[in-house]
């Protein structure tokens, strides 16, 4: 059966895939969603929840009481076809920002929190000593919470496939030296082209170097001039390729419409 769906042509531009009804999200008008809104506000922090578009925000803010904080900014120095972060030459480092990023962690009680940013190629160390310092505030602020750092996006003209790859071997001869308990993780969206032979390839690939944990989700275009959708997947598909991933000996897979790098990342590391 083609899971390709008709089209619809806007006043101007080219034809967009209507998106299915699997994919139709139904906002939350609670007041805990308000709540850590207005949070982030006050701490002038950033998410990729807004910054991303993420279509899981409502479920996350108001149900879950999770987020994921984007470190370095709203401005990203790379041009991904896909990412609604903005792009161009971004501001200085705000010093501040680890100790806000552990305050919001501890007023919304996390034991597992979620820290990603913009790509930094203007800074020397490319972020990495900021990073370091906001996971040092969150053990200062919450000793018991654990941090995943998330791989930067796959589908971007500045990256190297093999380049992530190695990041993730790296990492398990790390743990393997130390004989750390820590997991490694790694995401995938679906949807702008690949046939479902790649998919599982590249889960092969990422398996190949011991990568623990994976997501896949359905990639949708954020605005006009990114990268257009040119299949939306069925969830009884992403049923198949959780199970291709776990007979593959993922410790867990992620799959469906929705799914997000970070989604149910607490979940994850806890099963």
């Amino acid at each position: 059966m083609s899971t390709h769906l008709p089209t619809v042509s806007p006043a101007s531009g080219p034809l967009r895939l209507a998106r299915p009804e699997w994919l139709k999200v139904r906002a939350s008008t609670t007041g805990e969603y308000e709540e850590v809104r207005a949070m982030m506000r006050r701490l002038s922090l950033v998410t990729v929840c807004e910054e991303a578009r993420c279509p899981n925000i409502h479920e996350c803010w108001a149900r879950e009481r999770t987020a994921t904080f984007m470190l370095m900014g709203d401005v990203c120095t790379r041009h991904c076809g896909f990412c609604a972060v903005g792009k161009g030459r971004p501001g200085s480092l705000d010093p501040e920002e680890p100790s806000r990023v552990a305050e919001a962690a501890a007023e919304l009680s996390l034991s597992h929190v979620v820290v990603t940013s913009v790509n930094r190629d203007d800074l020397p160390d490319g972020g990495a000593g900021h990073f370091a310092a906001t996971i040092e505030a969150i053990r200062r602020r919450l000793p018991e919470a654990r941090t995943v750092p998330r791989l930067y996006r796959r589908v971007r003209p500045d990256a190297r496939y093999a380049q992530s790859l190695e990041l993730l071997a790296r990492a398990d001869s790390l743990r393997r030296e130390t004989g750390s308990a820590w997991k490694t993780k790694s995401g995938l969206m679906v949807g702008l082209g690949e046939g479902e032979g790649e998919v599982l390839e590249t889960l092969r690939d990422l398996r190949a170097v011991s990568c623990d944990i994976v997501t896949i989700g359905q990639y949708l275009q954020p605005y006009e001039k990114r990268l257009p959708v040119e299949r939306y997947y069925t969830p009884e598909e992403f049923d198949r390729l959780r199970a291709a991933g776990e007979a593959l000996g993922f410790f867990r897979v992620e799959a469906g419409p929705l799914v997000r790098s970070s989604y149910h990342a607490r979940r994850a590391l806890a099963s």
